[in-house]
């Protein structure tokens, strides 16, 4: 089995999410999705380390504040299983640039469930939606993109797709 560490922020402004459409790499495991910014730890950093690192080079913006939201463990089926820290802010400075893996764009929060998702994503968008204070969320794969089981905070939950 091989684990992965990363992170995920949601870039708030004016009812709107930043989401980005991975439409740009080769052989891409989220080819067309729409996912928040974030990416892989690099060596000793720590999850707000690897946050602020990766929204500035995906975004070009600096934050200056944000909330860890919770963590997701995704098991993807496939032998491999990452662990997301998952992060929200809206408070951040600077110019955005566009990013080498997609299409930036602000999509209202009330259109992001329209998108082309991970089933486990509408999930964590019901959780910050529902402002839900920090939370653990495994989400289990069969491998090809289906989700099989959740489970928030130890406990199933029923499948949204």
């Amino acid at each position: 089995m091989k684990s992965e560490l990363t992170t995920l922020c949601y870039l708030e402004r004016d009812g709107k999410y930043l989401m980005l459409h991975r439409v740009s790499k080769k052989n891409d495991i989220n080819q067309d999705k729409w996912v928040g910014v974030g990416g892989h730890f690099e060596k000793d950093e720590s999850p707000e380390d690897c946050l602020i690192r990766e929204v500035k080079e995906e975004t070009g913006y600096s934050l200056r504040n944000w909330s860890y939201r919770g963590i997701v463990t995704f098991i993807s089926g496939t032998g491999v299983t990452e662990y997301m820290s998952l992060f929200t802010s809206d408070d951040f400075t600077g110019e955005e640039i566009p990013c080498d893996e997609g299409v930036l764009e602000w999509v209202s929060k009330k259109d992001v469930d329209g998108l082309n998702l991970w089933p486990g994503d509408r999930i964590f968008f019901r959780l910050l939606a529902e402002e839900r204070p920090f939370f653990s969320l495994k989400l289990v794969y069969d491998g090809k993109g289906g989700l099989v089981e959740a489970v928030l905070d130890g406990k199933a939950i029923g499948l949204t797709d």
